[in-house]
């Protein structure tokens, strides 16, 4: 940019002329031109320099060096420091030398002019110099302006020429960076050309070696790797069937792809046939071993193993990926496996079943040994076959089963015509025990299922035995249902009762202290038989049992753990109601003997329903089994629920209500539960009432025959006239009741200790039997009170002495209030 001229002309100097100059005080000054602060500052500045600027060089030699105009000195006739005045001169013309002696005003007048002149002229030298300095100052500034012009000329030159390059070099980066991005362009497409024409270039290499047939072609590792190939190819254009050909080249890798597989199948059943015949070679030497023979069988196999591994594992991943190209030849891999296996194997297994004698052996050991010899030899056989495979599980299994059925084909006829159930649940139990071998250990407190299904995620994880011998397990449980219904009919439902079956009270009392003698439960009561499904009482307790009851709950008991839960609950409630039937029916039996008999006979059903009810209650539930095995607190809780609740006859389901929590619910449970709790109410309150019919015996009698007086007393005397009827007769029956009655209530209790063995069994049957007692005693008093003479009704017993009485004659300790 330029620089403003600084070019200025010097003004004119004024001629000396004697002018009188212009007064201005410096108050006017201020007053016109007034400054500001920073104004002062400046020109004190000014000042500053002005007074300390050094003289001009032309001046340099002059001696004066004040800075303030010269005055004219006494000795010298010059202004001293006047720049123009020679310093040689002697005189000058302002000196008075030079001029006459003034005679006229005129000549001084001119003479001080003159001087005037000359002190005007000595005060302005330094302005003079001052000037002639600046336009020294402007001229040099005005040729650095020019300088800087043209300086400023050359940058303007540079900066276009630099703009012209930078546009150039702007051109030049765009077209390089547009040649880049083409050559990219290009690049990508010359390599996504060679990825994807990769793939179709596989199918030559693929069919030449194809081409080259033979049966080390399976054994090289470059074999597995071409699959691996032919795959990828095969899923690279299957995803991208647009390309074109693409169908044709499909088709044409899944010929490879099959035709590779093909050499895998028929490389591995000739392995296997030279292999068979290998063996079969070696095991018709008759003094070979059975360490030997196993070697031959087993570990000739899997030494082979590794080889043909690799090449199954492939057979049967295409088989899963193209099913209907290649799984038709992984089932013949299976069938000539099994094929082998089975021609090597069924020789040894039929000799070993005839050294077993399936005709003339005993079932169960025939069942222990050849289940235990089938299994030994299904799980080598299932181990094997899993180190070749790892599909094929209905294959496997079906060949097992196979080999299987030359044992069942004789152990299945023995099954099915034995008669003995014994026999029967131990050849359950022999099954279930290999079975159980078979199954995971579940948690603390949770059953083990036999029917389990194996787990869907790994098939060939571990042999399931159960599903080898589940057929055998059915058989057997099936003969096992149809014997036992068999029984039931025949020993309890048609049971014929022996004459010293209904000897009660007899055969009670005959036991005694049954409560200490040694339990010799039909079901074992140890710690380790704690899961059993009852507890019973000792043997001589179980000997007063009537016989159907004890048959109906050794066939439960036998069934329980051999028949699946369904089949199980029906089958007990047909037994629990032919059982019912039958002690009903030995029940009439007993109290047809005499007539003292019917309290007997009440008793023993009594007795015998309530050991039956705990039957069904450890059907229906995992119950909470004391001490006293199945004599638990269910039954006093039964009881009194029945005896406190009239209405537990019309609706008997309420006193199950306790027990929502059932673990095992019987299906059509509800009947037998009915039909027992029906009998007990029905047969309780029998009980009870013959016990206070004999009590109150004199009072009934009393009231019976006041009833018929009532009835026909028109015209005849009051009953309190009549001999039978006076205020003595009264006190008489009133006595004949308190002796009678203490002697029924004592022979009641003890025939009920007798039959019921329980104290608290037995209390529960007290109380009522006392209530009813009180209730047939004031009926009695009110009659008395209303039909004699005020003060009669006194001499008798009120309601709370009648209460005290019975509970006295009751005894301990039932006598005690509630």
């Amino acid at each position: 940019m330029g620089w403003p001229s600084l070019q200025r002309r010097a003004p004119a100097i004024p001629s000396l002329t004697l002018q009188k100059p212009q007064q201005i005080t410096v108050e006017e000054w201020e007053n016109k031109a007034p400054l500001d602060e920073r104004e002062r500052r400046s020109v004190a500045r000014l000042k500053e320099i002005c007074e300390n600027r050094p003289f001009p060089a032309k001046f340099a030699s002059e001696t004066a060096v004040s800075t303030r105009p010269g005055t004219p000195s006494r000795q010298s006739p010059y202004p001293a420091g006047s720049p123009h005045t020679p310093a040689g001169a002697p005189t000058s013309r302002l000196h008075p030398s030079a001029y006459p002696p003034f005679t006229t005003a005129v000549a001084l007048n001119d003479y001080l002019d003159v001087i005037n002149a000359s002190i005007e002229h000595e005060q302005e030298a330094h302005y003079r110099s001052f000037l002639h300095e600046l336009d020294e100052y402007i001229d040099t500034c005005n040729a650095i302006n020019e300088r800087l012009d043209s300086v400023e000329h050359d940058v303007q030159s540079m900066l276009e020429s630099w703009r012209s390059v930078e546009s150039g070099s702007t051109r030049i980066q765009g077209a390089s960076e547009q040649m880049l991005e083409e050559r990219d362009r290009l690049v990508a497409i010359s390599e996504e050309l060679s990825f994807r024409l990769e793939y179709f270039q596989q199918l030559e290499e693929a069919t030449r070696m194809l081409n080259h047939p033979g049966e080390s072609l399976v054994l090289q590792t470059e074999f597995l790797h071409m699959i691996e190939r032919v795959d990828v190819c095969f899923d690279y254009l299957t995803t991208h069937r647009h390309f074109k050909e693409a169908e044709l080249y499909l088709l044409r890798f899944q010929q490879c792809m099959t035709r590779a597989m093909t050499l895998i199948k028929m490389y591995f059943v000739g392995m296997l046939k030279a292999l068979q015949t290998d063996v079969q070679t070696r095991l018709a030497n008759k003094d070979i071993s059975d360490i030997a023979q196993h070697h031959l069988l087993y570990s000739r196999f899997q030494s082979v193993s590794a080889q043909v591994v690799p090449l199954l594992r492939e057979l049967e991943r295409h088989a899963a990926l193209h099913p209907e190209d290649v799984s038709s030849l992984l089932t013949e891999c299976h069938t000539a496996y099994f094929t082998v296996r089975r021609g090597l194997l069924v020789g040894r297994i039929i000799e070993e079943i005839k050294i077993l004698d399936p005709e003339r052996s005993e079932l169960v050991e025939l069942t222990r040994a050849g289940c235990s010899y089938l299994k030994l030899v299904c799980t080598n056989e299932f181990d094997l076959f899993r180190l070749f495979f790892t599909s094929g599980e209905d294959a496997i299994y079906r060949y097992l089963e196979g080999l299987c059925d030359y044992l069942y084909d004789d152990l299945r006829p023995r099954i099915l015509h034995e008669p003995r159930l014994l026999t029967l649940c131990s050849v359950c139990t022999v099954i279930q025990a290999l079975m159980v071998m078979d199954v995971e250990v579940p948690p603390t407190g949770a059953s083990i299922e036999m029917h389990t299904e194996p787990p869907a995620e790994d098939p060939l994880a571990r042999l399931q035995v159960s599903h080898l011998l589940q057929m055998v397990l059915q058989d057997a449980q099936t003969r096992l249902l149809f014997k036992a219904q068999s029984v039931l009919q025949s020993d309890i439902g048609y049971y014929a009762p022996k004459p010293g079956d209904l000897e009660y009270p007899g055969k009670l009392q005959n036991v005694q202290n049954p409560e200490k003698e040694q339990s010799q439960s039909i079901v074992p009561q140890t710690e380790q038989d704690s899961d059993a499904l009852f507890r019973l009482p000792s043997q001589a307790v179980q000997d007063t049992w009537y016989p159907t009851l004890s048959k109906t709950i050794w066939i439960l008991a036998l069934l329980h753990d051999f028949v699946k839960p369904a089949i199980f609950q029906d089958i007990a409630q047909e037994a629990i109601g032919l059982c019912r039937h039958s002690l009903s029916a030995a029940s009439d039996l007993i109290a047809g003997q005499s007539e003292a008999g019917q309290l007997d006979a009440l008793l023993f059903f009594v007795q015998h329903l309530l050991v039956l009810k705990e039957v069904v209650a450890s059907l229906e539930l995992d119950y909470v089994r004391t001490e006293r095995g199945i004599w638990v607190d269910g039954v006093t809780e039964t009881l009194g629920t029945l005896l406190r609740s009239t209405s537990s006859l019309l609706r008997p389901t309420a006193i199950f209500s306790r027990r929502a929590q059932s673990n095992i619910v019987m299906s059509d449970a509800a009947d037998p539960k009915i039909a027992i709790d029906s009998d007990l109410k029905r047969v309780c309150e029998d009980i009870i009432s013959i016990c206070t019919d004999e009590a109150i015996a004199p009072i009934r009698a009393f009231r019976e025959r006041l009833a018929n007086h009532t009835r026909t007393k028109a015209g005849t005397a009051s009953a309190a006239q009549q001999e039978w009827g006076k205020p003595a007769a009264l006190l008489e029956i009133d006595a004949k009741f308190k002796e009678d009655c203490s002697s029924v209530i004592r022979k009641w209790i003890d025939h009920l200790e007798l039959y019921l063995q329980d104290p608290a069994t037995v209390a529960v049957l007290v109380p009522p039997m006392q209530a009813r007692i009180v209730e047939e005693y004031r009926v009695w008093r009110d009659l008395v009170r209303d039909e004699y003479e005020w003060g009669t009704a006194d001499k008798l017993m009120r309601e709370p002495q009648v209460w005290d009485f019975v509970r006295e004659a009751t005894g301990e300790p039932y006598g005690r209030p509630a």
